[in-house]
């Protein structure tokens, strides 16, 4: 079996790491590291964000893919390579491949986001759905290295890709060598690592800090010998990985010094800061790092912190459900119950209370068959958006000097 995977010995070194950010300059983007005034301001840490989502594909995974793709001989070129992803890596296998010609084939999960199947299809790959999680692909994956003789280039677990993805903190040190703690989205862990050796080879002192989706602690579990069953729904389903790699675990335990754990309100509000405040849409993966800071900012007050927005590529429908369920939260968008008299022009009354105060109403379910009320009486539930949850409040006190009773209800 002809493979890039490397998972055996020491693993890629700080020269490989410089090796690679020489072999892919001028092909992928040097993207920005910028300090954030008002994420700095939330925090308390100086914050500066690496926006990997600027990437052509949207994810720094083009670095070590393109890292890996540039090693093979002549033979494996013509061959083809395979790869499994959940999305990002597949994107970025795909587009460089075609653009090397060198055929490329992705097997992906049969429930990844469609988003992201058809944006590895539109790179020229050939894309295949099997499995219902990563194992299963990886399975099939390795029956057509088999069969056709391809290289597989493994999404974390190789020391080419390793050493491609620790570009990235070559980067943002030499953008702002004053950092002194990186906190890195962990999935297999390439990026981690990657980012581990090239950071500690220039400050050993650097604090470097792995984030995971509490749904799948995959690395934190294997740093401590033990499995996850990792079966939840999050929204960073690019780190929602079962099994962390053998050789990025290996340079884990040596050089990062903790993997903590976020949950999904964490990610949500990561998420949407990110786009309300700078402008920029991040995948749940991509917003772990600034979660981990949301989560416990006295771990990061008064540190020069380094976060790595590690990719964008969000199904449209779930971007737009974070965003409301965020306005929820926030008690901008809010549902009631109430009970009120069944009389003709009584709803059309409410209803003015509310615009007059500005507010606009969403939803309306008027219920008037309802047993339990007396007979002249109906339900109403009514979701309104309000500007603020001051205003919100507003507008509910306004109600009940109608004579209402309000119930807010919980989101």
């Amino acid at each position: 079996m002809h493979a890039v995977t490397r998972t055996t010995g020491p693993g890629p070194t700080a020269a490989d790491v410089q090796a690679a950010a020489e072999r892919i300059r001028g092909q992928v983007i040097a993207t920005p590291c910028l300090r954030s005034r008002t994420l700095s301001a939330l925090t308390g840490a100086e914050i500066h964000v690496k926006f990997e989502n600027f990437q052509y594909t949207a994810s720094f995974k083009e670095r070590g893919a393109l890292n890996a793709l540039l090693q093979l001989d002549a033979r494996a070129r013509r061959r083809g390579v395979v790869t499994v992803s959940a999305g990002n890596h597949g994107q970025a296998v795909a587009c460089h491949a075609r653009r090397l010609g060198i055929p490329a084939t992705v097997v992906m999960p049969q429930h990844t986001p469609f988003v992201k199947v058809e944006h590895t299809r539109a790179h020229g790959a050939e894309v295949v759905l099997e499995g219902e999680a990563l194992a299963q692909s990886f399975a099939y994956a390795r029956r057509l290295v088999a069969a056709r003789r391809l290289t597989l280039v493994h999404p974390f677990d190789d020391a080419d890709v390793i050493a491609g993805q620790g570009t990235v903190a070559l980067e943002m040190l030499d953008a702002f060598p004053s950092i002194d703690m990186l906190v890195v989205p962990v999935g297999g862990g390439g990026l981690v690592a990657g980012m581990a050796i090239a950071a500690k080879s220039r400050n050993p002192r650097l604090e470097i800090v792995g984030v995971q989706s509490e749904s799948y602690p995959s690395m934190r579990a294997a740093l401590h010998g033990r499995t996850i069953a990792g079966e939840r729904n999050t929204i960073a389903e690019g780190i929602a990985v079962k099994t962390a790699g053998r050789l990025t675990r290996r340079i884990v335990r040596r050089l990062v010094d903790a993997i903590e754990v976020v949950g999904e309100p964490e990610l949500e509000r990561a998420l949407t800061l990110y786009l309300n405040v700078e402008k920029t849409v991040a995948e749940g993966a991509g917003a772990a790092a600034l979660a981990a800071v949301l989560a416990d900012p006295d771990r990061y007050r008064g540190r020069r912190v380094g976060l790595v927005l590690s990719g964008g590529n969000i199904d449209p429908n779930l971007l737009a459900s974070v965003i409301v369920r965020d306005l929820v939260r926030q008690q901008r968008i809010v549902s009631m119950r109430m009970t009120m008299p069944d009389r003709p022009g009584y709803l059309a009354r409410i209803s003015q209370v509310v615009a007059d105060l500005g507010a606009n109403v969403l939803q309306v379910d008027h219920r008037r068959l309802s047993v339990s009320l007396p007979a002249r009486s109906a339900t109403l539930e009514l979701t309104f958006e309000a500007r603020s949850a001051a205003h919100a409040a507003e507008v509910v006190a306004a109600l009940r000097q109608t004579g209402l009773d309000p119930e807010i209800l919980p989101p």
